[in-house]
């Protein structure tokens, strides 16, 4: 069987990114290595146990290949990772208290109440609850 380990959001900065993942989203912190080259190597994952493997890597997206991709996905509106929340109006709420800037509101698109917000560092995140 093959499973999702690690996947990658690029993030203008990564201490910013951590503390944003961390602090406002809830994520904790998996890795944090710092080689000693300025860029450190950090995860982030959720705290609960069935996806306890899953890891979210915050990598630095100024390279010639990454900032032309995140900048398109970012103008085009397009998100670049879509997280899957249990409630998604209380987290609304939630967020918003905290403020978080949404790009639009919760609301219903097919199977799932969608919402998109910024995540202070380059990207555009949804967040879905599936219906029914």
């Amino acid at each position: 069987m093959i499973r999702v380990a690690m996947t990658s959001v690029y993030v203008d900065d990564v201490a910013r990114a951590h503390a944003f993942y961390t602090g406002v989203l809830g994520f904790e912190t998996r890795l944090h290595v710092d080689p000693g080259d300025g860029a450190p190597f950090v995860t982030v994952g959720a705290p609960e146990g069935a996806q306890r493997e899953l890891q979210l890597l915050l990598e630095p997206g100024g390279g010639p290949v990454a900032e032309p991709y995140r900048t398109a996905l970012y103008e085009a509106g397009i998100p670049c990772i879509v997280f899957s929340v249990d409630d998604l109006r209380a987290e609304y709420e939630r967020l918003r208290g905290l403020g978080v800037r949404f790009t639009h509101p919760p609301r219903d698109q097919g199977p799932v109440l969608a919402a998109v917000f910024d995540d202070t560092v380059g990207n555009l995140v949804q967040l879905t609850q599936p219906v029914g």
